[in-house]
């Protein structure tokens, strides 16, 4: 199979705003509050844009293509991971995802566990990330009732480049002011635990679910740092940094100035995923140009690639 070049699922909520609008020129939408880039999710595919299989979903091509183009590090029967751009204009509500035991059984569907990198930032934007202090199951419940949760909770001030790990059963939200990057196993299971009391287009309140929340949230204290794994490395035309390697998937930051290198071997398949710039993919098939906001499917076993120009984006494999 050759590299495909996909098209987001564009995805319209109250919190959205118009920096995904704008990119993605999605007049006919009052806002974009997410970008699903990398998507086989029944909830929001991403669609294959030029070549063979032109406008077809990430879902009709890999059930037409058998599990090879996945990887052999692929866990059978499960699409591995989502990416998605998420552009808050207003607050998000706080939530915790379950983990895969949780969810299959309850959701029939995958945990999920994910990370952040953060494009842009407003002065003072943060993040709610892991709780402040310690609480009891019936604390936590009490907080909730009481409509007191966001002071048991970590406020993190945030800045372009800045990058957060996020293992399920971590209470979170995005705050607003704030573009940034995910990158997820491929999951739509949310359990919203506080809202704002916001309204719902129709007048009622967003659902909550705190039983469920209770049940998969880690109630101690949290002190992960906003930081990747590893360090940057500097190379002869680019710049290479480890966001984070988990059980799940291994993330990449790559920054090129001139021209990077790299392989899609048979354990993986690797996505692309630009954020910045624009610049030139080229295997042995052909050339495919890229900018800021495409996504590149690169097939397990493809072999050898480039990415030249002055473009940055996230390297994402099983």
């Amino acid at each position: 199979m050759k590299t495909l070049k996909l098209r987001p699922f564009l995805k319209d909520t109250i919190w959205g705003g118009q920096r995904l609008k704008e990119l993605y020129d999605g007049r006919e939408m009052d806002n974009i509050a997410e970008a699903w880039l990398f998507s086989c999710h029944e909830k929001g595919p991403s669609r294959v844009v030029g070549g063979e299989f032109d406008g077809k979903t990430m879902r009709e091509v890999l059930a037409g293509a058998g599990t090879d183009v996945l990887g052999t590090g692929c866990p059978a029967g499960d699409f591995p991971i989502l990416i998605k751009f998420i552009d808050a204009e207003d607050d998000l509500s706080i939530q915790v995802h379950p983990d895969n035991e949780y969810a299959r059984i309850n959701e029939n569907e995958l945990g999920k566990t994910e990370c952040w990198y953060i494009l842009d930032a407003a002065p003072g934007a943060e993040l709610l990330f892991g709780m402040a202090k310690e609480l009891t199951g019936e604390q936590f419940m009490k907080t909730v009732e009481e409509k007191t949760i966001l002071d048991s909770v970590r406020h993190v001030k945030v800045k372009k480049g800045d990058f957060a790990f996020i293992p399920a059963g971590t209470l979170h939200a995005i705050g607003k002011g704030i573009l940034l990057a995910e990158v997820q196993q491929s999951s739509d299971t949310t359990y919203r635990i506080f809202d704002y009391d916001r309204l719902q287009p129709d007048g009622t309140l967003r659902p909550l679910d705190v039983k469920k929340a209770a049940d998969v949230l880690d109630l101690r204290p949290s002190h992960a740092l906003l930081r990747p794994q590893g360090e940057e490395n500097v190379f002869d035309g680019y710049t290479k940094t480890l966001l984070t390697e988990c059980e799940y998937f291994t993330l990449y930051r790559v920054s090129v100035t001139a021209a990077y290198a790299d392989a899609a071997d048979g354990a993986s398949f690797v996505s692309l995923v630009f954020t910045d710039g624009e610049g030139v993919y080229a295997d042995a098939d052909g050339e495919i140009p890229v900018k800021k906001g495409d996504s590149l499917f690169v097939p397990a076993g493809k072999g050898a690639f480039t990415v030249s120009g002055r473009v940055e984006f996230l390297r994402t494999n099983i």
